[in-house]
């Protein structure tokens, strides 16, 4: 049976802010107007919320709105849900929101400060350009826990994708050694960033280059009602369609960054809630692995538990092997303090009432051997031990050509880890690098 389904996106003068202009993307994307665009980032939410059966996915500019068909087998009810959040989540009281931001840092002269220069030596990127970019190709009603990020990189916008972003492809290898099952990542890969703005940036070049600091986000995207995007979209996606009513929580959101690497996720949570957060010394902490619950609005009617982690491609730029597993930047600790992150969204999906603390527990208990995770990674299980190694090695050594990414593959990385001597080492001399320096590209 072939059912289709059409709707109202949202107002052409609107939209047409949200979604990148044809000319940025890749050419061979082949976009050569906006509704090429929207249905390419359509049917990539799509495909992240696992719905089966579309045959064809298009859009048309008609009396000043964007009008979505979706064709296929599926079942109706589905592309009235997923068509319904669509239309809710570029709405005027969600990703429009940062519209008004962005008109906003026009009118003050911030918007896109280095403008026709150069702000990283990636020739892709070119000179500096910013462009809103809510989250485009991401899910719409399937998501099972929610990121919470800095900004998209410009090369996201150029792919069209965040499917082969070093940042999202490590993340799966996160969640799958783990044990989330290879069909289920793109539930777990749903994201929001503090600052809704694709810009030049990768993990060689952030730094000091970083022209988005905490204050944009509290100030552009943030409070007052009219401006206040982040927590809006937290809210919205945090409490995705069908989720069961009855339960405690919302979804469980991961806070992704840390002092180490690109602290502005976790940098915007802390002062936007400084007073549900712990305390030493009258200051609000935001540690990695801290976990927790809190309300998005005071009148929010469910709780978010939480867990603050690093950025996922934090280990791939600046974990190295040190004589010490215990201590950042080590790439063990690394490794042992993502597959905690990875593993507590996971744990909701089996038990969505579960205690954040009870969660962050249980999770360090299986990847550092005790439910603080302190200390060196010590997993019970060999199984996990191994993963630890590999993943290590695969963060390690990067092939440059056509484009960064590691050099050996997860099965490869686990023959290395397996060698005589060893004993699942990924900084034992005969496999760690010689060379410490790396490359990476988010």
């Amino acid at each position: 049976m072939n059912n289709s389904f059409e709707y109202c996106l949202g107002p052409a003068r609107k939209i047409a802010q949200l979604y990148p202009p044809a000319k940025y993307a890749n050419a061979d994307l082949k976009f050569k107007k906006l509704t090429d665009v929207i249905e390419h980032y359509t049917k990539h939410s799509l495909k992240a919320d696992g719905i089966k059966g579309i045959e064809n996915v298009s859009a048309r500019l008609q009396k000043g709105e964007y009008h979505i068909k979706i064709e296929g087998s599926t079942d109706k009810k589905i592309l009235k849900s997923f068509a319904k959040r669509h239309v809710k989540v570029f709405g005027p009281e969600y990703a429009q929101k940062a519209i008004k931001g962005m008109k906003l840092m026009k009118k003050l002269g911030v918007w896109n400060p280095m403008k026709d220069y150069h702000v990283n030596l990636n020739p892709n990127d070119g000179t500096s350009k910013w462009q809103l970019f809510p989250p485009l190709g991401l899910n719409m009603i399937g998501q099972r826990g929610l990121l919470l990020m800095h900004y998209p990189p410009w090369a996201v916008l150029q792919a069209g994708s965040f499917d082969n972003a070093m940042t999202m492809q490590r993340w799966s290898r996160m969640l799958t050694s783990s044990g989330v099952a290879e069909e289920d990542v793109d539930y777990y890969k749903t994201f929001i960033d503090v600052n809704p703005v694709a810009a030049p940036g990768s993990g060689e070049s952030e730094y000091p280059n970083d022209y988005m600091p905490i204050m944009m986000a509290s100030a552009f995207f943030d409070r007052p009602k009219d401006r206040d995007y982040i927590k809006s979209m937290l809210e919205l996606f945090l409490n995705p369609p069908g989720m069961d009513k009855d339960s405690k929580y919302t979804l469980p959101l991961l806070i992704c960054g840390s002092p180490l690497y690109d602290p502005q996720a976790p940098g915007w949570f802390r002062t936007a809630y400084p007073d549900i957060l712990p305390q030493v010394d009258n200051i609000p902490q935001v540690n990695v692995l801290q976990a927790g619950k809190f309300k998005i609005f005071p009148d929010s009617k469910k709780e978010t538990p939480y867990l603050i982690g690093n950025h996922m491609i934090a280990a791939g730029v600046t974990g190295k092997c040190t004589p010490d597993s215990s201590k950042m930047p080590d790439i063990r600790l690394y490794e042992a303090q993502d597959l905690v992150a990875a593993t507590f969204l996971q744990l909701y999906s089996q038990n969505p009432d579960i205690d954040p603390e009870v969660a962050k527990a249980q999770a360090c208990k299986r990847w550092f051997g005790n439910e603080e995770g302190t200390g060196s990674p010590e997993p019970e299980s060999e199984d996990d031990k191994l993963a630890i190694c590999a993943l290590a090695q695969m963060d390690l050594f990067f092939a440059s050509k056509p484009t960064s990414h590691p050099l050996y593959s997860y099965e490869e990385a686990c023959e290395r880890c397996k060698q005589k001597g060893v004993m699942d080492n990924p900084c034992f001399d005969s496999i760690k690098p010689t060379d410490p320096r790396k490359i990476s590209n988010c």
